[in-house]
């Protein structure tokens, strides 16, 4: 069974991954390149976290994806390059949060691996992040943090060692034939730009915040890409507090921030996760704007004061692509019966990607049953988002 995976980021690598180990025979064809610089998954770094409120099914899928990560990285990863710092997350309630107070119901409810830090023990555990007014800090010690980009590049490197084809193309949208209502037709191949074809028996689009370009009339609106922004600040010379040795992930709701400690030397990464304006992946410029630079110190100021006054040592403009709520979209295209498209993972996605390519291969394969709620059924254009 030949299979053709278009997007070769979080999602369409592990699906890739996940059909090649049950038998099939995989071409993975991306525009740019895997974990290239327009790409979601194209930073250094991402989160990976257990806690959704009570929302288990995320949950499930985390826990589940970071041994699936872990597993991997043992086998593909250089030790001295590790693709997986386990330096915990930390998530911090400030004033009445009642979805932190939820998370850490339900972590515990799983036996999920979860300390609840009062104000004393958090001072003492990380006496240089400041919080008078944080009511309790939700530590989960078994997570921590993934290196996205070499990640997502090593895995690709990976599968093709074991006989995946890996392209960069870009593959223009199959026609649809929606406007006459049919349904079940089966498409047998594909083009891209240059005239070439690629033929399968089966295609799954993973392609991220390029899905409403390639389907516009199906997912307009549907599938939402926003920019979206983190900055790098250089930590003070000789100061170790900062590296995951002493500074975990972090997470504060309420005001709208996330963090990574200095890995890699590349500075203290604090990013601003509320939806930003359109973007266009292809054309949109990925120029930092002041604004956020100050958003970002304001939090360090009141969190971190030691690196209130840090530089700015990098910065990267990405993207989210989002649907309405924030859950996943994973399902077949209504007018043909083998084909299937994965997105809306942006923000959140990329720690659950072993999972959902997990479910995607099963789904290719006929061995596993669509979850309900990422089918395009349930999906709308008017935002209310609920997954974080």
């Amino acid at each position: 069974m030949h299979i053709v995976v278009i997007g070769a980021g979080a999602f369409g690598a592990w699906t890739a991954h996940h059909l090649q180990t049950r038998g099939a025979h995989v071409t993975l064809v991306d525009v740019y390149g895997p974990a290239n610089a327009r790409a979601s998954s194209g930073d250094e770094s991402r989160i990976i976290r257990c806690g959704y409120g009570d929302d288990l099914i995320y949950a499930q899928w985390a826990r589940r994806s970071l041994g699936m990560w872990r597993a991997v990285f043992e086998r593909i990863a250089a030790p001295r390059a590790p693709l997986f710092h386990p330096c915990g997350v930390l998530w911090l309630a400030d004033g009445d949060d009642a979805y932190t107070r939820v998370t850490a119901t339900s972590l515990q409810g799983e036996e999920f691996p979860v300390e609840i830090l009062e104000p004393q023990a958090l001072r003492r555990r990380f006496p240089h992040i400041e919080g008078p007014d944080v009511r309790f800090g939700l530590f989960e010690p078994d997570c921590g943090v993934l290196m996205a980009r070499r990640a997502i590049q090593s895995l690709v490197a990976d599968l093709e060692e074991r006989g995946v084809r890996v392209l960069r193309a870009r593959v223009t949208a199959p026609d649809s034939h929606r406007s006459q209502g049919r349904r079940g037709d089966s498409l047998t191949q594909v083009k891209t730009a240059d005239g070439s074809v690629l033929a399968a028996e089966g295609f799954v689009f993973a392609c991220g915040p390029w899905l409403p370009k390639v389907f516009p009339q199906l997912l307009a609106g549907i599938i939402r890409p926003t920019r979206q922004v983190v900055i790098y600040f250089g930590v003070p010379p000789g100061d170790a507090r900062f590296g995951p040795a002493q500074t975990p992930a972090w997470v504060e709701f309420a005001a709208g921030i996330y963090g990574v400690p200095d890995l890699e030397a590349r500075g203290l990464k604090v990013g601003l996760d509320r939806h930003g304006p359109p973007f266009d992946p292809d054309a949109g410029e990925r120029v930092l704007d002041v604004a956020s630079i100050e958003t970002a110190r304001a939090w360090l100021r009141r969190r971190m004061p030691a690196m209130a006054d840090a530089p700015v040592s990098e910065s990267r403009v990405c993207q989210y692509e989002n649907t309405a709520t924030g859950d996943f979209l994973i399902d077949r295209h209504p007018d043909f019966d083998n084909v299937w498209i994965a997105g809306g993972g942006s923000g959140h996605g990329f720690k659950h990607a072993p999972a959902v390519g997990e479910h995607v291969a099963g789904l290719v394969r006929g061995t596993g049953e669509p979850e309900t709620r990422f089918t395009l059924a349930t999906k709308d254009t008017a935002p209310r988002r609920k997954v974080y």
